[in-house]
């Protein structure tokens, strides 16, 4: 159930009141089956998995959801060699090749007749709400299925003025300043992963993995200019992450002195191990969040400065 990357969207307090029929609202885009003559669909499913009807998970201020996709998989070198047989028989029975309309016919036949025996793919990503704070949190590290996340709940919802962060502060300068000056945020500290970086057009790129950032190696890069586009942190020593200059956070991780926490009777049951692991999630994060807008100068949708 813990998240493993973390796309991050503000939105205002007065989004409050419509959360509370979240689930109302969610039950009108719930994910159908693929038809056999569909590429996609996609709508809301159950957090709880299989054979669950809820599509909303609650624990105080937050509000756990989850997107669904059910994908048929038609490479499109099988629909070439199928058209390109089809164009092969006609030349060899009729002395002739189609012309540009015939062919794309004949590549709708393929389609429609290949497409129902076709496998289906299902992916699922989840999200969370935290409604008195005004944040989603996704959990991908991809922006394109993130935004499709907030257009499903936009769609939902009738209107979710959901928006990437907008930091005052350069994530890129503050973080390149962390790592050469060695003076960060309290409760942070360094982790064994950097992205460096030339800023100019097709420059250079070093990354390090299970390297101590503080070595004379990713010093010397520092004083060549380069600068910071990932890096990893640890936070009050509780979870560890990657975090890059887009403000994504991947490859998040919570320590033992966290999940040590998790009571025998969260494994009781699926559900009991889901609101477990959810509650002890949402407060971890809350914290770091927090920590987060500060940092970077983060302001919720309809803030002032």
């Amino acid at each position: 159930m813990f998240f493993r990357n973390l796309t991050l969207f503000r939105f205002p307090e007065t989004l409050g009141r419509p959360l509370q029929a979240l689930e109302q609202a969610l039950a009108n885009q719930r994910l159908r089956e693929c038809g056999p003559l569909e590429l996609a669909t996609h709508g809301f499913v159950s957090p709880y998995g299989r054979n669950h009807e809820s599509l909303v998970h609650r624990s105080g201020q937050f509000a756990l959801v989850a997107f669904g996709r059910e994908e048929r998989l038609l490479p499109g070198v099988v629909v070439a060699e199928e058209l390109a047989a089809r164009i092969d028989a006609i030349n060899a029975k009729q002395g002739r090749r189609p012309g540009a309309k015939e062919r794309k016919r004949l590549k709708e036949e393929v389609i429609d007749e290949l497409l129902p025996r076709a496998f289906v793919r299902p992916s699922r990503v989840h999200a969370y709400l935290d409604v008195q704070d005004g944040w989603l949190v996704v959990d991908s590290a991809s922006r394109k299925a993130a935004e499709d996340v907030v257009s499903q709940l936009r769609e939902a919802l009738g209107r979710f003025p959901a928006t990437p962060m907008s930091p005052a502060d350069s994530p890129r300068a503050l973080m390149t300043g962390w790592l050469t000056d060695g003076k960060l945020p309290q409760g942070l500290s360094l982790g064994d992963e950097v992205e460096l970086r030339d800023p100019a057009e097709a420059g250079a790129i070093v990354r390090c993995r299970r390297q101590e950032l503080e070595s004379d190696e990713v010093r010397e890069h520092l004083k060549s200019g380069k600068q910071v586009f990932q890096l990893g942190l640890n936070f009050d020593e509780r979870l560890g992450c990657v975090l890059g200059e887009d403000l994504i956070i991947r490859k998040l991780r919570f320590f033992d002195v966290v999940l040590d926490t998790l009571g025998e009777d969260s494994k009781e049951s699926a559900e009991a191990e889901l609101a477990a692991a959810f509650a002890l999630m949402t407060l971890e994060l809350k914290n770091l969040l927090a920590h987060l807008q500060q940092w970077f100068g983060i302001l919720r949708p309809g803030d002032r400065d």
